[in-house]
This record gives C-alpha cells, structure tokens and sequence, in this order.
C-alpha cells in the first residue's frame, strides 16, 4: 500500500512546488527583463537605496519584536498554569485566542480606528489623552504593535499548545519547586528551555505575520514594510516586485533557519 501512495506523493509535491515556484520565477523575471535593455538586475541593486526602505524596514522589525516579547510573555505563563490547574478554562483560553481568524481585518480595523476617535472627542480633557497620542506616535506606533498581538494569538498559541503537550510541564515544575526554586525561577529555569522549539515557531510565526500584514498598518495611516512596499509600487513596478521577491527569500532563510535550530535542539535533547 505504501509504495503505491509514494508515485502519488511525488506528483502532489511535484504540483505544488509548481504551484509556488512558478509565480516566484515570473516574478523573478519580470524584475530583470527590461524591454529594450535585456537581463538587468538595477531593480534589486536600488533597493538599499530608495527611499523609505531602511526606515520602513527597521519599523517593521522593530514591532516585530516587541510584538513578539509582549505576545509570549502573555501566552506562556497562561499556557503553562493552564497545563498545571486551570484545566478548565482551556476551551475558554481557546475560543478567545480563535477569535482573530474569524473576525475579518476590516472589522478589526475599524474598532481599532473607532476607539482612537474617542481620545480627541470623550478624553481631550483627561491625561489618558496623552496615552491615546503617544501610542499613535509615527516613529514607533504601539498601537499597531496591540493590533499585531491580537491577530498573533492564534499562531502562539497553537504552538505552545503542541510544545506543551511534548513535555510533562507538572513534573518539571515540582522538581524546580522542590529544590527551593520560586514559581518564576522554576518557568524560566525548567519550563522554557524544554519549550525552545515552540517559542521558535511563535516568534517565527508572529515575525511573518507582522512583516506581511498589510490591511491594519494602511488604514490606520501609517507606513511599515508591507505598506511601502505598496507605495513604491504604485510608481515602480519593478522595484516593489523585486522588494517583495527578496523578502520572501528573507523569509524562507528564516524559515530554514528555524528548522535548523528545532533539530539541534531535539537532537541534544535526545543524546541527553
């Protein structure tokens, strides 16, 4: 029966590596087939060098990462007392941190937009006034880094979940109690580096997320990687689908990387 499927398996494989490939190479060449000029690469030379790139980059990587150390230090003392007595609130833990993937972004976007319109209209008067500007600040918007936590809880959470499920959290947590450790000496010293692979996967997982997410950061106003990217497009063809193109390149490198990293650590896990 199993050499039966294998034939199979290698035709599915074989029509979606097409199925992405394919997309990926027009897109390559699109940046380097110039009319009149022949095989040039000037669209990914003027890269570095356009305006808005590094600024919009470096804002991008900066929400990323406070997204990702605000969303982890919510998700895993609540995943891990989940594990250990409260049992009976996971589905309730579950359905709330579902709920992004089923409320549209548009939706999402205009409560957000809707919220930021009480400060000049109910709170000019109050000092949470001054909080609803200062998170609307253009060097560092946190507002977007509170959107970017909310639509991140679905990918955190299903990945601690399966981390969790791999190791014996009541057992490590007792052990570390049991030589004197205080709760949170006994989550950072015995919870989280059995956990490595699983806070890899979210913090890849939220890094691809706020990178790519698009529709929040536009209607809001403001200007990280994704949306440059759209508004060199509007003028440069090329350039943005040469941008898109080598972040998506960045991406996979991340990707492998990540990959690397989970099998060195089950590998010495495993000799352990």
């Amino acid at each position: 029966m199993a050499r039966r499927l294998n034939p199979w398996r290698w035709v599915v494989l074989g029509l979606a590596a097409l199925y992405f490939l394919v997309p990926l190479a027009a897109s390559v060449v699109f940046t380097v087939d110039v009319p009149g000029q022949g095989v040039t690469f000037d669209a990914y030379s003027q890269i570095v060098s356009t305006d808005g790139f590094t600024s919009s980059l470096l804002l991008s990587l900066e929400l990323a990462a406070a997204t990702i150390a605000i969303v982890l230090l919510l998700m895993v003392p609540a995943m891990v007392a989940l594990r250990l007595g409260a049992a009976r609130l996971r589905p309730v833990v579950e359905v709330v941190c579902s709920l992004p993937l089923v409320v549209p972004p548009i939706a999402f976007v205009a409560g957000i937009a809707t919220v930021l319109k009480w400060g000049p209209d109910y709170l000019s008067r109050t000092p949470l006034f001054e909080t609803f500007v200062a998170i609307q600040n253009q060097n560092f918007p946190f507002v977007l880094v509170l959107a970017y936590v909310v639509m991140a809880l679905p990918f955190v959470y299903r990945a601690l979940d399966s981390g969790l499920r791999a190791i014996d959290v009541r057992t490590l947590v007792e052990a570390a109690r049991s030589c004197g450790a205080a709760w949170p000496q006994a989550l950072v010293r015995a919870v989280l580096p059995n956990l490595r692979g699983a806070l890899l996967n979210a913090s890849f997982l939220t890094l691809a997320l706020v990178l790519g997410e698009f529709t929040v950061a536009q209607l809001l106003g403001f200007q990280p990687f994704a949306v440059w990217i759209y508004s060199v497009g509007g003028s440069q063809a090329q350039l943005s689908v040469a941008v898109s193109v080598l972040s998506l390149l960045v991406t996979w490198a991340l990707l492998l990387t990540l990959a690397g990293l989970g099998g060195r650590t089950r590998t010495a896990s495993s000799r352990g």
